[in-house]
């Protein structure tokens, strides 16, 4: 039986990068990808897929990076997709601005197509998404989640903000945090946006 390949929107606004770029993944990673040249069309293009994961330009006209990754954050049913950032600013500052605004990683141009390849298959495997297996829905072996931290994981599965979770649960935000923290190296994910995904996976939400 042959499965679908994984399916991921570029969004760039440089024409030949998103010309070379989805030629180079198609051929080398066996990826279906489509593209866009700014965050709105990349953001109507998401009314017609719900791809595996997203690579998105910072700096673009209509919509930048920022605000589409905020948009996508805030949604229901495309707020767990991992999103890889592409940006010509590579400060430590820009870097630390593009992984608390939502992504995943952070990719300085110019970029080695084979450095985004990895990425790529670094995070659709944290995902489960390589290879066609599928996502992870079980905890490991000998892990065990405390009530608390359960009650934090469906609320993170919901899309809450840490500050969220921490309002309806009456607690600090440094605690909430801290269950976050913990939950991610029990489980072995690298970040929130995997916990999340994870967590409708296993909550079922």
């Amino acid at each position: 039986m042959t499965t679908e390949p994984p399916t991921i929107i570029l969004i760039d606004d440089d024409t030949q990068l998103r010309f070379l770029t989805k030629e180079y993944l198609e051929l080398e990673g066996g990826y279906q990808v489509l593209t866009a040249g700014n965050g709105q069309e990349g953001w109507e293009l998401l009314s017609q897929v719900h791809p595996s994961l997203i690579v998105c330009d910072v700096m673009m006209p209509m919509m930048d990076g920022y605000e589409f990754v905020q948009k996508l954050r805030q949604n229901p049913r495309l707020r767990s997709v991992p999103l890889i950032f592409l940006s010509a600013k590579g400060d430590v500052g820009d870097r630390i601005t593009g992984l608390n605004a939502g992504g995943d990683v952070y990719l300085v141009k110019p970029f080695e197509p084979e450095e985004l390849l990895a990425q790529i298959r670094a995070s659709l495997a944290r995902l489960g998404l390589g290879a066609g297996a599928e996502p992870l829905a079980q905890l490991p072996p000998d892990t065990y989640l405390t009530p608390t931290e359960r009650r934090v994981l469906r609320l993170v599965a919901q899309g809450m903000t840490n500050q969220q979770v921490a309002d309806e649960l009456k607690v600090s935000r440094r605690t909430v945090e801290s269950h976050v923290s913990n939950m991610l190296n029990k489980i072995g994910l690298s970040n929130r946006t995997e916990l999340t995904r994870w967590a409708m996976n296993y909550l079922g939400v």
